[in-house]
């Protein structure tokens, strides 16, 4: 057989086996839900099965979408991490014929969008970036867009003359156009579909990054070279992680998702193939048919979350694979990045914004001509925010149940509830795992986290953090669920992405109701069944210490110490990036210290 011939009918193949990837995907995920809803079932039947036994069980179910799916992409990246010469072109066969020596032909437009946000940052963020793309060769095949929402006039004014500067300063290597609207329609997604209209038809491409976004001129470079390899290529998203960062809320959570986002991204990838993720930035998109079938409709204003898109990518996201193009991710990881938010408050106020964006998902379900792994996407992240009222409903009506008995025997079997308990920790935290193992299992990776005993003390206090978050936000998305239904909103605001300090009457004010609930919980069970109360803490614990944990992560000297002795240390702080380099972060500036006393 010739080579065409066999590239030919490898190509033929390839539909059927991503066919067999998505059947084997669900029947996996399909069983193990059944397992543990029947495993539970089982768990309850100790004193026979009642209505509330029932209600739990629903609650229960509503709960596993996430867990099961997350556990089951863990495991597939993980064995593609271990087995896979190359992980990254197992899920993205594109990137294996890319060599780094294919010349730039297309036309790519950089597009940073911003509001009300100090410029001096986002300028910062930009330089590395320009400054590579302006030495390679393909420096004319690029121009950056300053896309402004900002509405406040002084922030304003210093945008103007900041990027009107740098506008000159690269006015001979470099096009930069700098562009503010004075009505901030549609969000996000209306700023971009105003340069689309503008200027879109002069590009091939656009890169889309936020106000807090960095990437490396080599990581938009390959992004440019597989776009162009693939012409049906839509979208192709990088795998953004969290800077290096001296807060000690970011960098606890900066380092759990770095646990969590490789293992998970590439088994999502390995059945999803080109109905990949969209996160609306540090990705590039091919404009024409962004153009012709993305543009997103505004929801009418009596729909449950009615008016513009707040959420907008994963929406462009179904809509450019049902015009039939792909979406894929990009699975190296080290040269796209992002801030995280500094505080536990403000972490809150950016995932209930994405609460609400998600929620108008609904609206999208149903239309005509999706894939149904689009469909499946659209769900996911709708069930995202859905599970978290089954689990507060889980804590506060088991807690009654376990009191009126008033024996844990009564209320549960013993081996079954265990069981149930054990599984749901591990599925909780498979991706997590999956990287630990691999972490520890590669002896220059473990050094670039400090080394293996630097890494599993990071490790364990990360976890407890995890186990104390997570309730905090399934009870802020319970509750601003229920605003919702009545009416209430968020808007796309300016986030506070600086360090700074909680003081106790903010963070009581914000999180005093998850401080009564947790409380509560742990009162009723001190008095009726104490026995429960070690099981109780992994939801109830986080609530009643969401006060002392947002005051506590946000404390001066916890950050800067946890960067001296290296906790929860990232490898871009053993060896940066010369991009991350040049931002003088004081983490990486710290490690640096740290690595030459």
């Amino acid at each position: 057989m010739s080579e065409q011939s066999l590239e030919q009918a490898v190509l033929a193949a390839a539909p059927v086996a991503l066919t067999l990837r998505r059947i084997l995907f669900l029947t996996l995920v399909g069983l193990t839900m059944a397992a543990m809803i029947g495993l539970l079932a089982v768990a309850l039947s100790a004193g026979g099965f009642g209505f509330a036994d029932f209600i739990l069980v629903v609650l229960f179910a509503v709960t596993l979408p996430w867990m099961v799916i997350g556990f089951w992409n863990a495991t597939i990246g993980f064995l593609i991490m271990r087995l896979a010469r190359d992980p990254v072109a197992t899920v993205t066969p594109t990137a294996a014929r890319i060599t780094g020596r294919e010349p730039i032909t297309a036309s790519t437009a950089v597009l940073i969008c911003i509001r009300n946000e100090p410029p001096e940052r986002p300028a910062a963020f930009l330089m590395p970036l320009l400054q590579g793309l302006a030495a390679s060769e393909a420096a004319s095949h690029f121009h950056l867009y300053i896309l402004s929402d900002t509405d406040n006039p002084s922030i304003a004014q210093a945008e103007e003359r900041l990027f009107a500067a740098m506008a000159e300063t690269w006015r001979e290597r470099l096009r930069i156009t700098y562009r503010r609207r004075e009505i901030n329609l549609g969000f996000k997604a209306g700023n971009i579909r105003d340069f689309c209209d503008r200027w879109g038809k002069h590009h091939d491409f656009a890169l889309v990054l936020d106000a807090d976004s960095v990437m490396t001129a080599p990581a938009v470079l390959r992004l440019v070279r597989v776009m162009q390899a693939e012409p049906q290529l839509g979208i192709l998203q990088s795998l953004v992680i969290g800077m290096p960062s001296a807060s000690a809320f970011a960098r606890l959570f900066q380092f759990g998702m770095r646990l969590g986002m490789r293992s998970y991204t590439i088994g999502s990838a390995w059945w999803q193939a080109d109905c990949g993720p969209y996160w609306g930035h540090n990705a590039i998109i091919r404009l024409a048919p962004f153009m012709a079938h993305c543009e997103l409709p505004k929801l009418p204003e009596r729909a449950l979350v009615g008016g513009h898109i707040l959420s907008h990518d994963q929406v462009e996201a179904v809509l450019m694979r049902r015009a039939g193009f792909a979406v894929r991710v990009l699975t190296d990881e080290g040269e796209s990045f992002e801030q995280n938010p500094p505080t536990l408050i403000e972490f809150i106020r950016r995932d209930l914004r994405w609460c609400q964006g998600n929620m108008q998902y609904w609206h999208f379900l149903l239309i005509p001509g999706l894939k149904l792994v689009s469909r499946y996407q659209l769900i996911f992240a709708i069930l995202m925010f859905l599970g978290s009222p089954a689990w507060m409903g889980l804590l506060v009506l088991g807690t009654a149940a376990l009191a009126l008995t008033g024996s844990p025997d009564a209320f549960m079997r013993t081996d079954a509830g265990i069981a149930v308990f054990v599984l749901v920790l591990v599925m909780w935290f498979a991706p997590k795992i999956a990287t630990i193992i691999d972490v520890l299992a590669r002896p220059s990776l473990r050094r670039s986290f400090g080394g293996g005993l630097r890494f599993l003390a990071s490790v364990t206090v990360e976890t407890i953090f995890t186990l104390a978050l997570l309730p905090i936000m399934w009870f802020g998305h319970t509750m601003f669920l229920i605003r919702l239904l009545t009416g209430r909103r968020v808007g796309w605001t300016a986030q506070a992405r600086d360090d700074h300090r909680v003081p106790w009457a903010i963070a009581a004010r914000a999180l005093w109701p998850q401080t009564v609930l947790g409380w509560a919980v742990l009162l009723v069970l001190g008095a009726t069944v104490p026995a429960a109360i070690p099981y109780a803490l992994f939801i109830a614990g986080g609530l009643a210490l969401s006060i002392p944990l947002a005051i506590a992560t946000t404390m001066p000297a916890a950050g800067p110490v946890m960067v001296r002795i290296g906790l929860c240390q990232l490898p871009e702080e053993a060896a940066p990036p010369a991009e991350l380099t040049a931002l003088a972060l004081p983490a990486i500036e710290a490690a640096a210290r740290r690595r030459k006393a």
